[in-house]
């Protein structure tokens, strides 16, 4: 297993790595699966955008993109986190930059780990889901 974290010429780092690294492992655990080869790379809205545009055919920006890669049980993607949304959403939504950072790295262990956010219904679930990983986290430092 190797969870693993790329800055793209970033002027960011996540605070507290290990046990982020920790509470990954604990998201994928608990949905009944094990950590494979995870790879974060944090960049920017650009990327962001040209990756939505060339694989998924979307034209738009976005906080997260996350690929699969998983065989059985074990978990194994990428995780492409836009810095320049997550910096805007968090301060639109009045929280620190490493808190919503921390909220969308979860937030694309839940789509490794199978959950979508597609409909109304899946959003509030994993909302709840985030909430729960986040207090979690936030409990133990």
């Amino acid at each position: 297993m190797t969870v693993r974290i790329f800055y793209d010429d970033l002027n960011f780092r996540l605070n507290n790595w290990k046990r982020v690294r920790s509470i990954i492992e604990e998201v994928i655990s608990n949905e009944g699966k094990v950590s494979g080869d995870l790879n974060f790379i944090i960049t920017t809205d650009n990327v962001l955008r040209e990756i939505n545009v060339r694989f998924l055919e979307h034209d738009y920006f976005t906080d997260v993109i996350t690929f699969k890669y998983n065989e059985n049980l074990v978990i194994n993607g990428e995780v492409y986190i836009s810095l320049d949304t997550v910096r805007l959403n968090s301060k639109n939504y009045e929280v620190s930059l490493q808190n919503e950072m921390l909220r969308v790295v979860i937030h694309g262990v839940l789509h490794l780990c199978g959950y979508d956010d597609g409909s109304d219904k899946e959003k509030a679930n994993m909302r709840l889901l985030e909430d729960k990983w986040m207090k979690l986290f936030n409990e133990r430092i």
